[in-house]
């Protein structure tokens, strides 16, 4: 039973089993909960904040398991790391400067979000590297797309401090 439950959340519900891209489609699925949850439902960040805790925080223990009679240590299937890492950037992005965003400028940032964190989850600049191929494991399966997700950060804090000089 538990077992069950854990694939299903390791899959995003399954939505890791399509045959092509599952990363991308699990990218892209996180972005559109994340917007209904921000910007249709307009439920707390605070309440997000803990669900997205509480789902990085279990993730570890359901990859695990999902993954322990595998020889594939990061099978295609497993999205949940997608959710976690491209749930980073948009996350702070909406609780930054403590304004309400409005849903168009949230619809430009999201798909810049999606086009970066896909960039660097498939292209594995270091640390991802690192994570990705020296631990075979839950650890790092999460941790390579948190790194791409800190990436995603990053690139937007140096664009928006460059362009604050040039612009």
């Amino acid at each position: 039973m538990i077992k069950k439950f854990n694939s299903l959340i390791v899959t995003m519900f399954g939505l890791g089993k399509v045959k092509i891209i599952p990363g991308t489609v699990g990218s892209f699925a996180t972005i559109i909960i994340l917007y209904i949850l921000f910007h249709i439902l307009d439920i707390s960040s605070n309440l997000i904040l803990l669900l997205l805790i509480i789902i990085f925080i279990y993730s570890f223990s359901a990859v695990a398991s999902h993954i322990e009679d595998n020889d594939d240590k990061d099978p295609r299937e497993i999205i949940i790391d997608e959710f976690i890492g491209q749930s980073i950037p948009i996350y702070l992005y909406e609780i930054s400067h403590g304004t309400q965003k409005s849903p168009d400028e949230a619809i430009i940032f999201y798909t810049i979000c999606f086009i970066l964190f896909r960039f660097f989850d498939i292209k594995k600049p270091f640390p991802v590297s690192y994570f990705d191929k020296n631990f075979k494991n839950s650890f790092g399966v999460i941790m390579d797309d948190v790194c791409a997700g800190l990436y995603v950060v990053l690139s937007l804090i140096c664009f928006m401090v460059l362009s604050s000089y040039f612009i």
